[in-house]
């Protein structure tokens, strides 16, 4: 069982439900199109540490990137819910790393095959402590900063989301229910890049908190 802290509650996570594709200028660092609708993928709640753990980067990867993200809870079952209700259903906010090991991505996506085996690894997903929702007044006028041995390598705004964090919920919702203790990454701007063993990573989000881990 994996849970997270929300003002001392721990709270049992369910999925983890990340959004690709959400910053025009990281879509382009990757040569990407633009999405007509949001890219969906999972993680498991296994993939979870916390600030202070190491990440273990798979064997059958060598080229493994950091991407700094806003991290969303869901507090009460969301199933098709609209846009403008979609912010009633999150109960906090964290500071979350989505770590990709590109090379097999890349590999995944010319095969045509899921991407789960480069984004669902142990340790692929660490993660702060989440601050209450009543304590961000706007989450999405956010500054999100990750530097890696204490040089800036993402420097973004979440006010540059393509698609905003109730829509994001919206439309996941469309598709498959939303419940309790499901965590939603809403997507990571530009600036992501490998790294390596012994690296330092600080990732911070504006009023939310700063998540530190290292690479093993």
């Amino acid at each position: 069982m994996h849970t997270v802290n929300l003002d001392g509650n721990n709270i049992q996570v369910g999925k983890i439900v990340c959004i690709g594709r959400n910053y025009a200028e990281h879509i382009k660092e990757l040569g990407n199109k633009v999405p007509d609708k949001p890219v969906i993928f999972m993680k498991p709640a296994s993939t979870i540490i916390a600030s202070g753990e190491k990440i273990v980067i798979p064997p059958y990867s060598q080229n493994c990137h950091h991407e700094i993200e806003l991290a969303v809870l869901i507090g009460k079952e969301a199933k098709g819910v609209c846009a403008e209700e979609a912010l009633d259903y999150v109960i906090g906010y964290a500071v979350a790393l989505d770590l990709t090991l590109r090379d097999v991505q890349n590999a995944q996506k010319e095969k045509g095959l899921p991407w789960e085996i480069a984004k669902s690894f142990d340790t692929s997903c660490p993660l702060s402590a989440f601050v209450p929702v009543d304590q961000i007044t706007y989450p999405q006028k956010l500054q999100l900063k990750l530097t890696v041995n204490g040089q800036t390598r993402q420097d973004g705004n979440t006010s540059d989301m393509m698609r905003t964090i109730a829509e994001l919920i919206s439309n996941v919702s469309s598709y498959f229910t939303l419940e309790e203790g499901d965590i939603l990454l809403t997507g990571t701007p530009a600036g992501v890049g490998r790294i390596c063993s012994g690296d330092e990573l600080e990732a911070s989000i504006e009023k939310i908190g700063t998540l530190i881990v290292s690479v093993a």
